[in-house]
């Protein structure tokens, strides 16, 4: 089928804007990088394919030590960064300026310097020589600048605004308030140990995160995205709700692998958009529904916007855990969005496509249905015990391997290859120039951890939320839920997380939430914060593409996820809804899944009643009471117990039968 048909395509009313329009205007990464030609273009793809192929080898052969692999990795992002992101907008997009030479080689010798002296270094005892604070200082400045240009402004700000806490702490207020730490104790912390720049999240980055990137740059490479939309259309296409659901289940497949909720919007959006507004839906609602359901991507494993990775480190619980724990919350958040669309579509009226028109399931399964067996074999290696550098690393090679096959299968069938040395190299350099974003918000973010870890500001600002909300769980939970949406606006995945983990988990476990819910918990919030207004990027590039009111667009959008409010909370108290008892230093002690059922049914039952609720409708249009009831036994259901349960049941169950009994009438006065 071609999905670029006029007809589909066509667009009623408003201008489709340009796909990669959208994100240069809404993703960063995308809106600054330098179209770069000649020599350089070069010289830049063969760092770009080093860098690829370090990690690889460190893959297979086992890491450099820590400091090393880590210096080198920002070595390698850094001098990318400062190479294709000019310094100002107005910059030019196709000259690289001397000061981005200079900064370039800038960076290269100052974490050289780590990477050549770190023994030395060890060796001091925490002396600091001149040279050290020397470089130190420039590597905190050459970070804030390349995380500023790649990233945007937003989290170099917040770095500035946490080392300027660490110097002035005897001024700070109350609880706030610390002894201070001159510049020298600073600038060390940040440059010369492994809890500064050099941290925990650029250790993720340099290892897992950035395996993961190229094994996605490899399955786009190989088809992967339209494999995903042909599958998901020949699925959904036929149901009422059509176009939207195939929008729910492409951006959930495309979502699960994918580190950006925009670049995720847009790439499906793209076709699912038009296709949306074609039958009937709203712009602005067609633009929500894509955004939701790719915001939803983040919190989809296996890969989770890389945060996974970085959680695995952080509560030192094993990856395979985590993605297992997040697994039914996931879940529930598709089948919420899923809900309101489906329900939204019968309220209107909406068919679906003749299944005549679609294409057919075994047809694509035949002819692409190789592309699942890389991602089954991620699955398979974790849950074999091998760590997720491995598993990526045996994935990637299977890709190849399949994809170069296939390929070959191709040529003696159509006379035309699906995979060249072209796409090989290609996705080398992708893979490595999708990282580089990652890497500056893991070093930018690793100087924000530092700061807390120096001055014990996560315990202090866990004691404040546990104090303003007078010790109440429920209070707790919505003071994190709030700053959590605050702090997440405007930064990518992985650094929002980082960013709360630091500052949120420590108020949640202080209450006796177990550390994977907590965890989760801040991530989920983290993450809406990209469909939430006024900060609601994913949103606003839907309602481009939709050409609909962006800031309308955003708020549907957050309707459609409220899924993602509901069940957050859910698991904050009862741990069942993530197959997790307790949490022991870092041993997971997991429920069997039969005595997680009760609770998951109720999470069910609850998010039907907040879809009957948030669409006014079921099986016909809802009364205000009954939109009501709704809403009441939706929010009741937050705490799963026998009552509750029993009301949500009632109510549903009795409102269901009073518009089936409604709508037959209408039907028999209208026959």
């Amino acid at each position: 089928m071609d999905f670029k048909n006029d007809e589909v395509l066509e667009n009623e009313n408003t201008e489709v804007r340009d796909v990669d329009e959208l994100l240069e205007e809404f993703d960063k990464e995308a809106s600054a990088a330098r179209k770069v030609k000649g020599i350089m273009a070069i010289v830049i793809s063969a760092i770009a394919i080093f860098m690829s192929l370090f990690h690889l080898y460190t893959a297979a052969f086992g890491t450099l030590l820590s400091i090393r692999q880590r210096s080198l990795h920002l070595i390698l992002a850094f001098t990318l960064g400062f190479l294709l992101y000019p310094a100002f907008k107005k910059s030019s997009k196709v000259k690289i300026a001397i000061t981005d030479y200079l900064l370039a080689a800038l960076s290269i010798v100052v974490f050289g310097y780590l990477f050549v002296n770190f023994e030395a270094i060890a060796l001091r005892g925490g002396t600091v020589e001149t040279m050290d604070a020397v470089f130190g200082m420039l590597a905190i400045l050459i970070t804030l600048e390349v995380t500023r240009r790649v990233v945007g402004p937003e989290l170099p700000i917040v770095a500035i605004i946490f080392l300027i806490y660490a110097k002035f702490g005897p001024y700070m207020p109350g609880i706030l308030a610390h002894r201070g730490f001159s510049w020298e104790r600073i600038v060390s912390h940040m440059y010369l140990t492994t809890e500064g720049i050099l941290g925990i999240p650029i250790g993720v980055s340099a290892t897992f995160v950035f395996m993961f990137i190229l094994f996605g740059a490899f399955l786009d490479k190989t088809g992967v995205g339209k494999f995903f939309i042909d599958l998901a259309y020949s699925l959904t296409g036929h149901l009422k709700s059509g176009p939207a659901m195939t929008a729910v289940v492409a951006s959930g497949f495309m979502g699960s692998i994918s580190g950006s909720s925009v670049a995720n919007t847009v790439t499906t959006g793209a076709f699912t958009i038009p296709l949306m507004k074609k039958i009937g839906y709203k712009p602005h609602f067609a633009g929500a529904v894509e955004a939701a359901a790719s915001t939803g991507g983040q919190i989809m494993p296996p890969v989770m916007g890389a945060a996974a990775f970085i959680m695995a480190e952080f509560t030192g619980i094993p990856y395979i855990r985590i993605i297992a724990a997040a697994a039914i919350p996931a879940f529930l958040y598709y089948f919420a969005v899923a809900a309101i669309v489906h329900l939204e579509a019968s309220r209107l009226g909406l068919k679906g496509i003749p299944r005549e028109q679609l294409p057919k399931l075994g047809g694509i399964l035949k002819k692409q249905g190789y592309l699942f067996i890389p991602l089954f074999s991620i699955v398979f290696f974790l849950i074999q015990g091998r760590t997720p550098l491995l598993a990526a690393f045996y994935s990637i090679v299977i890709s190849v391997v399949i994809a170069t096959i296939a390929s070959i299968v191709s040529w003696k069938v159509y006379g035309k290859f699906t995979f060249t040395t072209k796409d090989l190299i290609s996705a080398l350099q992708h893979g490595a120039k999708g990282s580089v974003s990652v890497a500056c918000a893991c070093a930018c973010a690793g100087m924000i951890v530092g700061v807390v870890t120096l001055t014990g500001l996560g315990l202090r600002i866990a004691e404040l939320i546990v104090t303003l909300a007078q010790g109440k769980l429920i209070l707790t939970l919505l003071f994190t839920m709030v700053a959590s949406i605050i702090l997440g606006m405007g930064l990518p995945t992985t650094a929002k997380y980082i960013v709360l983990a630091t500052m949120a988990v420590p108020a949640l476990i202080k209450l006796d939430v177990n550390l994977m819910s907590a965890h989760l918990f801040i991530l989920y919030f983290g993450v809406i914060a990209d469909i939430t207004p006024p900060v609601a990027l994913a949103a606003y590039a839907g309602a481009g593409i939709a050409g609909a009111n962006a800031m309308k667009t955003g708020f549907q959008a957050v309707k459609l996820a409220l899924a993602a409010f509901l069940v957050p909370y859910i698991f904050a108290y009862n741990s069942n809804l993530i197959l997790v008892k307790e949490v022991i230093d870092t041993t997971v002690v997991f429920v069997p899944f039969l005595t997680a059922v009760p609770v998951i049914l109720s999470s069910i039952l609850g998010i039907l009643c907040l879809a009957s609720g948030v669409s006014q409708y079921m099986i016909t249009k809802n009364k205000v009471y009954e939109t009501i009831l709704l809403l009441v036994a939706a929010i009741s259901l937050l705490n799963p117990g026998i009552y509750s349960d029993v009301f949500g049941l009632v109510v549903f169950g009795t409102i269901y039968f009073l518009q089936r009994k409604r709508s037959k009438e209408v039907i028999e006065m209208t026959a």
